[in-house]
């Protein structure tokens, strides 16, 4: 099979086999750009909805750019990676200001922008533009390294530099952006990380796994390390019908979202004393356990938390914040105004 071969193959599959997704029946850059950045480390079906609901808030990039921080984390809560939306609302906010509201179309402008990497930029400028770019994620890396039987993990610091290559060598110059989506749709829907669909693959003539009978050899993958667990007390500090709630610094993990009081239990210490503790040094409150409300367990990428949540009354002191940057006493029918992690998410409706 040559490469002209591979590509008619591919493409008439993808044409014929193809997901309908909203962002497949657009060719506007902004709304296809929106999509590759909330399908980073995300599901096709937990993004449709926030995708659906983001650009009917924001439609253009100058939307976008004229909206309060809270107002798009509030947007994208519960999809997690929230770097993502404060990286996605200062790249329009240099779009407005630098291109005049209009998305570019070089690799250098496009670049340039916050949040913007080679893979945003590939599949942004192929699909948006038709540029000749191939654009290479996790789905395109487990393709590209049974097609070759490349021995480079796919999960490995240097996996771009090993397989951008490759994919610029298959890449369908002619309709690049249908080729990135078909390669990625191949990825997620037949060449699969276990049992993949080897009779259903419309290249697997020239596939050297599985023409070699070793599919199941690759990819190569490096076993990572054990996450570890991090144990966490929280306070829902009540003040008559209001409860207090404070805003995470803009940077880092989490940052801009609102959560509940708290931190980590030190080693010897108890998650209730943990949480009276906290309280002191977070907001200079001192606080009386009523009682536990519950225990959730969350996972992140690098590690999981195990969070005791307690319910406390404010028995002295005015706040005073040390680490976060606001602060609001807030009802229960209030707290839907705020973006809060998902751990938060999970217990908030006890709260009821």
């Amino acid at each position: 099979m040559t490469i002209s071969d591979f590509h008619s193959r591919l493409l008439r599959w993808y044409d014929q086999y193809r997901r309908d997704m909203p962002w497949r029946n657009t060719s506007d850059p902004f709304a296809i750009w929106v999509s590759e950045v909330m399908l980073q480390q995300t599901q096709v079906d937990t993004v449709i909805p926030y995708y659906n609901r983001f650009i009917a808030s924001y439609p253009t990039p100058r939307a976008l750019a004229s909206a309060g921080e809270d107002e798009v984390l509030k947007h994208w809560e519960g999809l997690g990676y929230y770097a993502r939306a404060r990286n996605l609302l200062a790249a329009a906010r240099q779009v407005v200001d630098v291109y005049g509201g209009v998305v570019p179309d070089t690799e250098k402008d496009f670049l340039a922008l916050k949040g913007v990497g080679p893979y945003i930029a590939a599949a942004v400028l192929s699909i948006a533009f038709g540029k000749p770019m191939a654009a290479v994620d996790g789905n395109v890396k487990r393709v590209l390294a049974r097609l070759t039987r490349n021995e480079t993990p796919v999960n490995g610091s240097t996996s771009h530099l090993a397989y951008q290559p490759i994919a610029n060598r298959y890449l369908n110059t002619s309709f690049p952006g249908d080729h990135n989506q078909a390669m990625m749709e191949l990825g997620a829907r037949i060449c699969l990380p276990k049992m993949p669909k080897c009779d259903q693959c419309p290249v697997a003539e020239q596939c050297e796994a599985y023409l070699t009978h070793g599919v199941n050899l690759y990819p190569k993958v490096e076993k990572r390390k054990q996450v570890p667990t991090r144990h966490i007390a929280v306070a829902v500090i009540q003040k008559g019908k209001k409860m207090l709630i404070c805003k995470r610094r803009p940077e880092g993990l989490l940052g801009g979202l609102w959560e509940f009081p708290g931190g980590k239990v030190e080693q010897g210490e108890t998650a209730a004393a943990a949480c009276v503790r906290e309280c002191r040094e977070e907001v200079n409150l001192s606080v009386e356990v009523v009682k536990k409300l519950t225990t959730v367990r969350h996972a992140y990428t690098h590690f999981k938390i195990v969070m005791d949540v307690f319910i406390c009354s404010s028995t002295s002191g005015r706040v005073r914040l040390n680490g976060p940057v606001a602060h609001e006493w807030v009802t229960i029918d209030e707290l839907s105004r705020f973006a809060f992690p998902k751990a938060n998410l999970k217990f908030i409706p006890l709260l009821k």
